[in-house]
């Protein structure tokens, strides 16, 4: 009887949330411009883009969330079922911009998407790019902070809040989601279905219910080789360089071991929390760029259908089609956002 009352309790408090609370009122939180110490929360990284902090308090605990925020290079168009509202600046009307939040994949910082940024920067988008909690310059939180895919998608709701790109008459905003930002992307449309119009995958992971197919832990300590087998192919070049020594510098960094422990339970999330249930209530239209020579990535068998209506599949490239060719790779994005 306890227990029933407990799950009466817990149902009261889950239908009081609402899919647009945020971690905590714009009032506590804000977004600094820096400048920021070279040795960001365990990362002395330089990025190539200028990023901001967004500090809040999320779980009892005050974060930091850093983010590059880069403005359109060209008028946008937007297309939409929503009334277009048009906003206005010294009397001359000027259009919302076409918003893309990007989210990066679990060994990768928000930085490794400067080639897609700029494509749809050139397409008339707004590019939104943060680097989650537990990762990069973002803050590393002590073992109590809980991480999910909620929590996560919570906090990203959060960021767009408190950059005023959320609005509830016109707000649309395509995610595009790599690695494990494949099931933060699909969770962060099914919260928010209202806001995401178009959403992207790209080579995710945990699609499949691992657990269910007897998939293990994968063991953190895995060898060089390969790493670089399972994301470029085996064919190493040295523009990748960068990103591997911006990973062992997080791994060698002031908050190396805050990181491991974050990425253990990242690991456990991914293992735990699958998506592929609930991918039939996917309302966006969907895209799924997979390189099939990825270990990781799913196969057809696996997506809904309207991902499988728009598949587009690279069967020469791994893990990081859009760093390994970007060229065709965005080419294809951009053809399916024009759509």
């Amino acid at each position: 009887m306890q227990f029933l009352a407990f799950i009466r309790v817990a149902l009261v408090v889950a239908a009081i949330a609402t899919p647009t609370e945020t971690d905590s009122s714009n009032a506590n939180t804000s977004i600094g411009n820096g400048p920021f110490p070279s040795d960001l929360n365990g990362s002395n990284f330089t990025y190539t883009h200028p990023f901001k902090l967004f500090r809040f308090h999320s779980q009892g605990l005050p974060l930091k969330m850093a983010f590059i925020d880069l403005p359109p290079t060209a008028a946008s168009t937007i297309t939409t079922t929503k009334p277009q509202h048009v906003r206005y600046t010294h009397k001359k009307p000027t259009l919302t911009p076409k918003i893309a939040l990007l989210l990066r994949g679990i060994n990768f910082c928000s930085v490794t998407w400067p080639v897609t940024a700029t494509a749809l920067q050139k397409a008339g988008y707004r590019v939104v790019i943060p680097d989650q909690i537990g990762f990069c310059k973002s803050s590393k939180p002590c073992a109590l902070y809980q991480f999910s895919l909620h929590q996560l998608a919570l906090s990203t709701y959060s960021l767009l809040s408190a950059l005023n790109l959320i609005d509830p008459h016109d707000s649309e905003i395509t995610v595009i989601g790599h690695s494990l930002s494949g099931m933060l992307a699909t969770r962060f449309s099914l919260i928010y279905p209202e806001l995401v119009p178009k959403l992207a995958l790209v080579n995710p992971i945990g699609l499949e219910p691992y657990l269910e197919l007897g998939v293990p832990y994968p063991d953190l300590s895995a060898n060089l080789q390969t790493e670089q087998s399972t994301y470029y192919l085996g064919a190493w070049a040295p523009e990748y360089e960068v990103w591997a020594m911006m990973l062992a510098q997080m791994y060698a960094g002031t908050e190396a071991q805050k990181f491991v422990e974050g990425h253990a339970r990242v690991v456990d999330m991914v293992l735990t929390q699958p998506v592929f249930y609930e991918l039939p209530r996917v309302r966006a239209h969907a895209l799924l760029m997979v390189g099939t020579k990825d270990t990781t990535a799913i196969g057809k068998q696996w997506s809904p259908p309207d991902v499988q209506e728009k598949l587009e599949k690279y069967k020469d490239l791994g893990h990081a089609p859009q760093i390994q060719t970007p060229g065709r790779f965005h080419a294809a994005l951009l053809r399916w956002l024009r759509a």
